[in-house]
């Protein structure tokens, strides 16, 4: 991956070991939400740190559209490379790497959904998903299908607003973005690492219209009645490595 060749932007060397998996994020909009870190803190499990920004706390909402999946040494297989994903987010620390914890991703892939829950143990959901473009704005719909999760549905409109940029070390959107690993639990409490690396995210600035969201609700997370801050990149190509344990099961 030409990616692979550009590491100065990041936070700390990339990970030892060939990467699994290989992907691209298109159309892809962060909206976020300060959140009291009280209101958090109980939601993230023992081993992690709720990472915060000025002492706020930050809940992302992320629809965006995966194409090229594709395993390490294989090509993108048809019906199984592409999909909208819309996943449900806050921010997290530990040994001195920050990355994302998820509170739920939900997919238009009842195998994506599968292979995530079984081997990255991350709480995937199937849903039923849509994702038009019409004169320059994206259109996205979401409504959980998943057979016993809290139901959760998603509908906006968005569209980018400025020339494409890279955000600025130290500034919350730089913070908010350049994430180089996630978190997860498996069903025994153990806490895993999925490394990750891209390029620096390039942004724009977005417009949208959020006509439905209770994606945070489905978790118990009131989301404040402001306007959330929203950003939009086009597309960018990220390598993912196998998990690793943090915290012994």
């Amino acid at each position: 991956m030409e990616a692979l060749r550009h590491t100065a932007h990041r936070p700390w060397p990339l990970p030892p070991g060939p990467w699994l998996m290989a992907q691209t994020w298109e159309r892809l909009l962060f909206a976020h939400w300060p959140v009291d870190p009280a209101v958090l803190r109980p939601l993230i499990p023992p081993g992690l740190a709720l990472d915060t920004f000025a002492g706020t706390a930050w809940v992302g909402v992320v629809p965006f559209d995966i194409t090229h999946a594709h395993a390490r040494s294989l090509p993108p297989l048809p019906y199984l490379s592409r999909f909208l994903e819309l996943n449900v987010r806050t921010y997290v620390v530990t040994e001195a790497k920050p990355g994302v914890w998820f509170f739920s991703l939900d997919a238009a892939s009842p195998l994506a959904v599968a292979g995530a829950r079984r081997f990255f143990h991350l709480p995937y959901f199937n849903a039923r998903m849509s994702a038009d473009v019409e004169q320059g704005w994206v259109h996205y719909r979401s409504v959980r299908t998943h057979k016993g999760a809290p139901p959760a549905e998603f509908a906006a409109r968005y569209r980018p607003a400025s020339a494409p940029y890279k955000a600025q070390s130290g500034s919350l959107e730089h913070w908010l973005t350049e994430r180089y690993c996630l978190y997860s639990r498996d069903p025994r409490g153990g806490i895993w690492r999925d490394e990750i690396h891209h390029a620096q995210w390039s942004l724009q600035r977005a417009e949208g219209v959020i006509e439905r969201n209770t994606m945070a609700g489905a978790h118990g997370i009131a989301l404040p009645p402001q306007e959330p801050l929203l950003h939009y990149s086009e597309r960018l190509a990220v390598a993912i490595w196998p998990l690793r344990p943090i915290q012994p099961r």
